[in-house]
């Protein structure tokens, strides 16, 4: 697979876009090709961003050509390949398993949603994998790729709408 000069380049705890070099972290589970619902892995590939979410009580709308939706406090995203909305944005409270957007720490201030598994989703093989904001601690993500707020609104402010998420 060959990046692009706008894509964002994944390469272990590094990123690289635009010439520059941002600290980041991937899922727990490592990357992987055989991504599963629930390994904590980042799946491979060039992912492109759809949408993106922002914290409206926290900060502004990041600059991007993406689009871009103020998160609600009800706001989910099911995990659960069961469910008719596998892979898709929720309203809380929802009887299948989701994953709350609304959190109290920082790390979903904003969250731009990858096509990974998206259309159409294929039970078991991955929800909810974003690129959102680092733990404050460093620490991996459940899947999802996380940069530094500062970074992730730089390559927001200057991605294309080719622009991707290349991982591995």
């Amino acid at each position: 697979m060959i990046a692009r000069a706008t894509d964002l380049v994944i390469r272990g705890k590094s990123a690289r876009f635009l010439g520059q070099r941002f600290p980041c972290r991937t899922g727990s589970g490592g990357v992987t090709s055989a991504k599963r619902e629930g390994d904590g892995a980042t799946p491979t590939g060039a992912h492109c961003a759809e949408l993106v979410f922002y914290r409206p009580d926290r900060i502004r709308p990041p600059p991007t050509c993406l689009p871009v939706r103020p998160l609600r406090r009800f706001d989910g995203w099911s995990d659960d390949p069961e469910y008719p909305k596998y892979n898709f944005l929720i309203r809380r409270p929802c009887d299948s398993r989701h994953e709350r957007l609304w959190l109290p720490s920082c790390v979903y201030d904003v969250i731009v949603v990858l096509g990974w598994n998206r259309h159409p989703p294929v039970r078991g093989l991955g929800s909810a994998i974003f690129l959102h904001v680092l733990d404050p601690l460093g620490r991996p993500t459940a899947g999802c790729v996380s940069l530094q707020r500062r970074h992730l609104r730089f390559v927001l402010a200057h991605w294309g709408p080719d622009s991707r998420l290349v991982v591995g």
